[in-house]
């Protein structure tokens, strides 16, 4: 009785580190920050680079992902070694939304009334998918001044949860851009200036997420 005891424990834990050290374990790689810091501009990036198809669509407009966007399967390699992640788009982080912002924008009133109950909903389902989240890149606008309440909302969120974050400073291909500013507003992270939208220092970015994981 014992040793069918002992048995039936062992197949259990066997089964249980299985699923804990499954191999070749498709990461979520979350893409986080504020609206209009670039997050779907480089989840498309990431996605031609590695898939040749697109993820997100880009808009000028604030809030245009206002849904979680997921494309499976993208294997990024470095140095011989290969990385498969799920790229997640997640609609940009806001601690106010207000309708009257995409009147300025042009819409009309009802439209813009759900584009802000949209952009809402969004918010909540980026911070739910937090937890399901293995690395996060943090995607910041170089331009902007990085200390504010959404940024240091967003961090403190992933320094709670021990989830690994990588810091892009993005539109660097703008004048005012300045990557130290962020590196001095949160230098206890690695953070990666690049332009998304030219393409630029993406495969120092993609070593770094190697060095991150």
């Amino acid at each position: 009785m014992v040793t069918k005891h002992l048995r039936n424990l062992h197949n259990r834990l066997k089964t249980f580190l299985g699923k804990l050290f499954k191999k070749n374990k498709e990461i979520k790689l979350g893409l986080y920050g504020p609206p209009n810091s670039g997050k779907s501009t480089l989840a498309n990036t990431i996605c031609m680079d590695w898939l040749g198809e697109e993820l997100s669509t880009v808009s000028g407009i604030a809030h245009e992902t206002r849904e979680i966007q997921m494309k499976e399967k993208v294997i990024i390699e470095n140095n011989g070694k290969k990385i498969t992640f799920s790229v997640v788009d997640t609609p940009g982080i806001a601690t106010k939304i207000d309708f009257e912002d995409f009147l300025k924008g042009g819409m009309k009133r009802p439209e813009a009334k759900e584009r802000a109950k949209e952009a809402t909903k969004g918010v909540i389902e980026s911070i739910k998918w937090l937890d399901k989240m293995d690395a996060v890149l943090v995607i910041l606008d170089a331009t902007e001044d990085p200390i504010n309440q959404v940024n240091i909302t967003i961090l403190g969120n992933l320094e709670a949860r021990g989830i690994p974050v990588l810091i892009v400073a993005n539109k660097l291909d703008l004048k005012e851009s300045n990557a130290t500013a962020i590196r001095s507003a949160f230098p206890q992270y690695e953070v990666i200036g690049i332009s998304a939208k030219e393409k630029h220092n993406t495969e120092q970015l993609y070593q770094k997420l190697f060095e991150v994981l």
